[in-house]
């Protein structure tokens, strides 16, 4: 690389400059107060680790995202992280060894092989907070009401909630016998909204035809809040345990609603992201002027177990990066004062105690008076300068 090239970064790899890194570590201490203010801890978790432990209950897509060295002290391979999830699983079941609900919330950078999404980043600066120890709904409420705040905090606007649950398809696959490889394909089909392939897959596969019915049916509701009456009626029939799903569901939606009325929820009950992982509710937010989702989560219970202690686990996480970029909130550049250089001891009292105040104070360095465009570039609005022996801040002319 020739020396005219060296400032080029990889493709998904970007500098952050002090007025976007302002606006990113104000958001990033909201955030965090925030979820301070519900009870949820901060942690921080190691950049890189051993990948073993790195991609426990983790999807393949997780695998592929994720860089991959030899470490040269022990031969084994370990991984730059690409999501915190598995570690704050880890810090839970393991470290903590905790009885009771444990929260815990993080705000740190990954590292991801590729772009997950069109003008997304590689390093993303992943947000988010994670519930452990709880069972019950009211688990799965709280962190869908701290995401949709986490949201309002950064004042992003015209936020909408999708819910969807695969414990509904999951239950419905084991009622209808359906083996291994075919529940693969149903998947994949699944996934693509491949309407045709899905009913040829259960017209195969399935004998009872109520149970292929509502496979069917499943896969195509998708919608505003009639989407859930509309499952209401379609599992009237089903099996008990499909009906434990859907009231479950049902009980988390009630939830949100009593204490947020104004979100608007919209469903997609044939939404299966992190399959492989997830084990019940699955939740994301979305806004009209982004494409993809602002913030995503879900219920993983069994995301401990390798770790030794299973515990009941849910939670969700966020790009600070691109919630920094939708939100609507102005962020300014506090002002600063511009001092002159020296060792006079009442200036550099006078220097102190303002910034024990809080200001901001620059010492000028500069050989020569500085100029307006300095000034601007300092950001600064005001000077120290000394009248009749006493250090005083005036307005900049």
């Amino acid at each position: 690389m020739t020396s005219a090239k060296r400032w080029l970064l990889p493709d998904g790899v970007e500098e952050i400059l002090p007025l976007e890194a302002s606006k990113l570590e104000h958001l990033r201490r909201q955030l965090l107060d925030l979820y301070e203010s519900w009870g949820y801890q901060l942690v921080i978790t190691p950049l890189i680790e051993f990948l073993d432990s790195l991609l426990v209950g983790s999807s393949h897509d997780l695998d592929l995202h994720t860089f991959k060295i030899t470490d040269q002290l022990s031969g084994r391979m370990m991984g730059i992280r690409a999501d915190i999830t598995p570690q704050a699983a880890r810090i839970d079941a393991h470290c903590l060894n905790r009885e009771g609900p444990v929260r815990l919330c993080y705000a740190d950078s990954v590292l991801h092989t590729k772009p997950r999404g069109l003008l997304t980043s590689r390093v993303p600066i992943r947000v988010g907070a994670e519930l452990y120890g709880h069972a019950g709904v009211e688990c799965d409420i709280e962190l869908i009401c701290l995401m949709y705040e986490t949201l309002t905090t950064a004042a992003i606007e015209d936020v909408y909630i999708v819910l969807g649950h695969v414990g509904i398809f999951r239950a419905l696959v084991k009622a209808a016998e359906i083996d291994a490889d075919t529940e693969i394909t149903l998947f994949e089909a699944v996934q693509r909204k491949a309407y045709d392939e899905i009913d040829a897959v259960l017209d195969s596969a399935v004998k009872d035809s109520a149970l292929s019915g509502m496979l069917k049916q499943l896969t195509r509701l998708s919608g505003d809040e009639a989407t859930l009456q509309n499952a209401i009626a379609a599992f009237e029939q089903a099996p008990e345990t499909v009906k434990q799903e859907l009231q479950e569901l049902i009980s988390i939606v009630e939830g949100v609603q009593q204490r947020h009325p104004e979100v608007t929820l919209c469903f997609d009950l044939c939404e299966l992201r992190g399959y492989e992982y997830h084990t019940a509710i699955v939740f994301a937010a979305y806004t009209s002027n982004y494409g993809r989702a602002v913030a995503k989560g879900g219920r993983y219970d069994d995301i401990g177990e390798v770790f030794g202690r299973s515990r009941p686990a849910s939670g969700f996480d966020s790009d600070l990066k691109t919630i920094a970029r939708l939100s609507g909130k102005t962020f300014t550049q506090k002002k600063a004062i511009i001092a002159p250089a020296g060792n006079d001891a009442n200036l550099l009292q006078a220097i102190t105690d303002l910034r024990a105040k809080g200001e901001i104070v620059i010492s000028n360095l500069a050989s020569t008076e500085l100029t307006a465009q300095d000034h601007e570039d300092l950001n600064c609005d005001r000077q120290l300068l000394s009248r009749n022996g006493v250090w005083i801040v005036e307005n900049l002319g």
